[in-house]
């Protein structure tokens, strides 16, 4: 595993994040959607850097909405990737947010996307549904997870997922 430094997103990281998210997204956010999302009160992200470098290895983030949140973004650079830089960003994370009083946490990712889905069931994800053709460029459904609440209750059925 690559040793990195996590830390809160500083306005100053957006511009490397902004290219980071052009070269890993095909719908990737600009610059002023990260920074609206660092100046609300509810959003948490994170970067990994290399400490020798000091360059960005990566980055995540999160909208809280009451006891739960949103992972909305989550980044690893290319050449990078494999070596648990994704995990480790995730677990400081998901560590913020329930210091935050989150309770259960849910992100959408692509269906094709093995190595994102065995991660996040290696966080306690689990497959709540399916959000059919949620991404473009290219069009794919999307797999729902959810972790279980602290108190050991489990994600929404699909009834309830569908109706989101």
């Amino acid at each position: 595993m690559s040793e990195v430094q996590i830390s809160e997103m500083r306005l100053k990281d957006i511009p490397e994040v902004a290219v980071m998210e052009r070269q890993c997204f095909s719908e990737p956010w600009s610059e002023n959607g990260f920074r609206s999302a660092l100046e609300q009160g509810c959003s948490v992200y994170l970067v990994a850097r290399e400490p020798a470098s000091g360059q960005i290895a990566g980055y995540c983030g999160l909208l809280r909405s009451f006891e739960e949140a949103e992972i909305l973004n989550v980044a690893v650079r290319g050449e990078l990737r494999g070596q648990g830089i994704g995990g480790t960003m995730l677990s400081h994370l998901m560590e913020q947010g329930r210091q935050r009083g989150i309770r259960r946490f849910t992100l959408e990712v692509r269906r094709s996307n093995a190595a994102a889905i065995h991660l996040y069931e290696k966080l306690g994800f689990v497959s709540a549904g399916i959000r059919k053709n949620f991404y473009r460029k290219p069009e794919e459904d999307a797999v729902i997870m959810w972790t279980p609440e602290a108190d050991g209750s489990s994600a929404p059925d699909d009834s309830v997922i569908a109706g989101i």
